[in-house]
């Protein structure tokens, strides 16, 4: 009975000492380098938070500045009005779009695609005059702006440009 047991057993592998000790060292190696990626995994984890913390405080902080100059730069170029940018997800910064609300005098309040083309004209320079307050730039091409823009527009686009080339070099097309 014993050597039919034994019998069953097969032939026996004389290196499988060896290959187990080979195969055990392959084993330590391949566990360091998963706890070196589980390492590296979670230092990734950490700098990407670190850099949505960031650029959370970051955004919002350009946003209100940004915003605050729009709402100032707005009834300069219109002669009166106001605009506003508001934000499409207050909840998720980092996904969020910005929508540009405007009520040039004598109109109601909507976001920018219902109004002319000088409004348009005029309400997309006050955001760019907006933008360069918080980080003026050393020069500024602006091709055709007034192309839409009636004689009174046109002056208080001037006057505006006047103020701004104290800090940039404006380059325009007419």
């Amino acid at each position: 009975r014993l050597a039919a047991r034994i019998e069953r057993l097969g032939p026996i592998n004389l290196v499988a000492i060896e290959e187990f000790e080979e195969l055990s060292q392959r084993k330590g190696y391949l566990d360091r380098q998963h706890e070196d990626l589980m390492q590296a995994l979670t230092l990734l984890e950490e700098a990407i938070r670190k850099m949505d913390r960031e650029t959370r405080t970051r955004f919002k902080e350009t946003y209100d500045h940004v915003n605050e100059h729009f709402q100032a730069f707005f009834p300069r170029l219109f002669g009166g009005g106001s605009a506003y940018l508001e934000l499409t997800d207050n909840n998720d910064l980092l996904d969020t779009g910005v929508t540009v609300m405007a009520r040039p005098p004598g109109k109601r309040n909507s976001t920018i695609h219902l109004l002319s083309g000088g409004e348009k004209a005029l309400t997309a320079v006050a955001l760019l005059f907006a933008i360069f307050e918080l980080n003026p730039a050393p020069f500024c091409l602006l091709d055709e702006v007034d192309a839409p823009l009636d004689d009174a527009n046109v002056e208080r686009y001037c006057e505006t440009l006047k103020t701004l080339a104290a800090r940039t070099q404006l380059l325009f097309v007419t």
